[in-house]
């Protein structure tokens, strides 16, 4: 099972899941989307928060406010860091989490620790936890064929714009050569290029 909630305190709206476990939570750890920013307690244990970005935008244009929204489902969603003040939370896209095969169910670590952005939350905030718990929806979705799906269209549209430029390009070469085919008319119709039976005088005789 996988908790959607919508953070709408901003527009568009964003959308934040997490797994309801750690199986759960390794499935997401599997088949995350690039678009992903993944949200953890630091150094305590808790949900992983999962934040799907809009095509195309970095982890550090997140609005502040969307970010605040990550942090306290994140923090609530931890035995030990619900009860604490002054936590961490640790938020990096989901392409620099690094699983191995030694690692527990739920485990993951980081490909480049400098990519870990590191926030701090010094309480929980229930307005905030209790508006977004209002828009919370349980599902139960194939994460394996929804990445796959998603890869695919990724992959159609890539080769789409390869269509297009190719369409483009080709455009191009179809009016550069109709223009230089102009250029090359208009130079032999220019007056001094230009030669009549009268030019140059004549050899023959005149009749009357």
């Amino acid at each position: 099972m996988v908790f959607y909630f919508t953070s709408a305190v901003v527009s568009p709206p964003y959308t934040i899941y997490m797994g309801v476990d750690k199986f759960e939570n390794e499935d997401l750890i599997k088949y995350g989307w690039p678009e992903d920013v993944w949200f953890h307690v630091d150094k305590m244990s808790s949900a992983h928060v999962y934040l799907r970005l809009p095509k195309g935008q970095a982890i550090e244009d997140i609005p502040t406010s969307v970010l605040d929204d990550c942090a306290q489902l994140v923090k609530a969603n931890s035995i030990q860091g619900n009860k604490k003040n002054n936590v961490s939370v640790v938020y990096t896209l989901w392409e620099n989490l690094k699983k191995t095969n030694d690692m527990d169910v739920g485990q993951v670590g980081f490909h480049k620790q400098k990519q870990v952005h590191v926030m701090s939350v010094e309480k929980r905030i229930n307005e905030i936890v209790n508006r977004l718990n209002k828009t919370k929806t349980e599902k139960f979705p194939d994460l394996r064929s929804e990445r796959e799906k998603r890869d695919q269209e990724e992959r159609d549209g890539r080769h789409k714009e390869i269509q297009e430029k190719r369409r483009k390009e080709k455009e191009e070469e179809r009016k550069r050569a109709a223009e230089a085919e102009v250029r090359s008319y208009s130079h032999l119709m220019k007056e001094e290029n230009m030669k009549s039976n009268l030019d140059g005088g004549s050899d023959s005789d005149d009749f009357m």
